[in-house]
Formats: structure tokens, C-alpha cells, sequence
């Protein structure tokens, strides 16, 4: 298995992997990148980058539209399938309108036809790693506020359910047969383990944790 592995120690910061039967096109764009001081892992089938393991850090996948045996857009159809989110960037000397269209709305970042100018491919990594890093750090941000709505009690995931339902206080006291005293504490502790200084920001954090009031209080979601 052809695999460029970079010098030095440790796991990379960032990290582009290529795909392409084609040695020679392997080697160019390796080169290309290293020039730039990103790291590279080179593949000469989708089948040997699948089976990869892959270090958890932003990356993006440059892959050829023709490989021997499978087409691009398969792969690219098996990486969707396998729940594995990564840019990718397609590159080919066979380009054409259909298949472009099919790539992009497929989730592509990119379509070179080679032979493409280096600038471009630099700009299309780079646009594909950024994109990477920013789903990462949501990812991150969604994930620290399920860890957050884990530490409420169920009284307080019900308040802040119909804190997000958009009840005010005294409205929710009713509903939960609560003195409204009670529902202030509730809701004021529910929004310290939140880490929420405000009120807009508690609720925008129930949105985005997609948390509602049931009919059901058994079917509350919880992450």
C-alpha cells in the first residue's frame, strides 16, 4: 500500500489525504502540499484510505473521479454511507457538467480538472479544512452543552422545557403544579449548570439541543 507518510512526531494539527491510481498525480500533489507545510496521507485506492485509521483532527479528502475499478462518486456515496464526514475535493481529466452537479450536491467542496492550476488546489484544500474545523468546533459546542443538560435534575430539564415552549414563570408553575418561588429556583439553577448569563442564551441552548415540552413528560428529550 502506497501511503506518503510526513516527518515528525506526534498527530498532526490538520491532515489531507489523496486518492489516486495514479502515482505520478499522487506524488504532484503531495509535493504540492508539503510545500505548504500541510501534512499528507497518500492512497492508491479508496479501498486502502477506508480502511485507514484516521487521526481525529480536521481534514479533507482530495480524490480522483476515475480509480481503477470504482468510480469517485461511488466512493464518495460509500463515505456518506459509513457516516464519515469529510470535505472532499474531486479532481479529474475527464470532467464533465453532470458530474460535477452530481458531486456537488453530493457534498463535494470542490471539482478540478486537470490539469488545474496549483493555486487552486491550494484554495480548495484550504476552504476544506476550514469547513472541517467548523463543524468540529459545533460538534464540540453541542457536545459540552449535552454534557451540561446531563447534570440537571428532571425538575430542571422540565422547567427549561417550557422555558423554550416560551411559558413565563408563573405560567409554568401552573403547569407543574409548582409555586412560582419554586420554579424561579429551579429555573435560576438550571441556568447556572447551563452556563447560561442570560435568558436568551438558555433558550437558545434548549433549541439548539432540540429539548421541548411533551404532551408525555416521559418522551422529554434528553440527549
Amino acid at each position: 500500500m502506497k501511503i506518503q507518510r510526513d516527518a515528525g512526531s506526534g498527530a498532526p494539527g490538520r491532515l489531507v489525504y489523496v486518492v489516486d491510481d495514479d502515482e505520478s498525480m499522487r506524488e504532484a500533489v503531495g509535493t504540492l502540499l508539503r510545500s505548504v507545510d500541510l501534512p499528507v496521507q497518500m492512497f492508491a485506492s479508496a479501498r486502502e484510505f477506508l480502511a485507514f485509521e484516521r487521526p481525529d483532527v480536521p481534514s479533507c479528502l482530495i480524490l480522483d473521479v476515475r480509480l481503477k475499478g470504482q468510480s469517485g462518486l461511488a466512493v464518495q456515496e460509500q463515505i456518506a454511507q459509513s457516516d464519515l464526514r469529510i470535505p472532499i475535493i474531486f479532481m479529474t481529466a475527464h470532467g464533465d457538467i453532470a458530474m460535477t452537479v452530481k458531486a456537488m450536491k453530493a457534498g463535494a467542496t470542490d471539482f478540478l480538472v486537470k490539469p488545474f492550476r496549483d493555486q487552486d488546489m491550494l484554495d480548495a484544500v484550504d476552504h476544506a479544512l476550514a469547513a472541517d474545523e467548523k463543524r468540529r468546533s459545533a460538534d464540540r459546542s453541542v457536545s459540552d452543552l449535552r454534557k451540561c443538560y446531563g447534570s440537571l435534575t428532571q425538575r430542571e430539564r422540565e422547567v427549561m422545557a417550557l422555558v423554550a415552549s416560551g411559558l413565563r414563570n408563573k405560567q409554568i408553575a401552573a403547569e407543574m403544579n409548582l409555586s412560582e418561588i419554586t420554579v424561579k429556583i429551579h429555573r435560576g439553577q438550571a441556568m447556572r449548570k447551563m452556563e447560561s448569563n442570560s435568558f436568551a442564551d438558555f433558550v437558545l441552548k434548549a433549541k439548539t439541543l432540540g429539548i421541548s415540552w411533551p404532551a408525555d413528560e416521559s418522551d422529554l428529550q434528553r440527549p
